[in-house]
């Protein structure tokens, strides 16, 4: 997480506020690893930055509140979310 801040407060303002979702990465990584450790929270941080690559999702898009009891530690691919359902 200290990684994160760091950015926030440095290359952060050199790059420009150009993140495509709210809120942006590095709110959701540090949001992410907070709320669910640094396994699931950092695969999820990095499956947001893919989608907010060329082609990619926009809009809002927070970090979920729980993750599905079936996502285990060593399939870490099921983490990426193409779509949010709309609640």
């Amino acid at each position: 997480m200290g990684v994160i801040r760091i950015y926030q407060l440095t290359l952060s303002s050199f790059i420009g506020s150009s993140c495509r979702h709210l809120p942006t990465c590095s709110e959701y990584g540090f949001e992410a690893i907070a709320r669910h450790g640094l396994w699931a929270g950092g695969w999820l941080t990095l499956f947001r930055v893919v989608r907010c690559g060329p082609g990619g999702t926009h809009g809002f898009d927070p970090v979920p509140d729980t993750l599905a009891p079936r996502q285990r530690w060593y399939m870490p691919w099921r983490y990426f979310q193409r779509h949010r359902k709309e609640a």
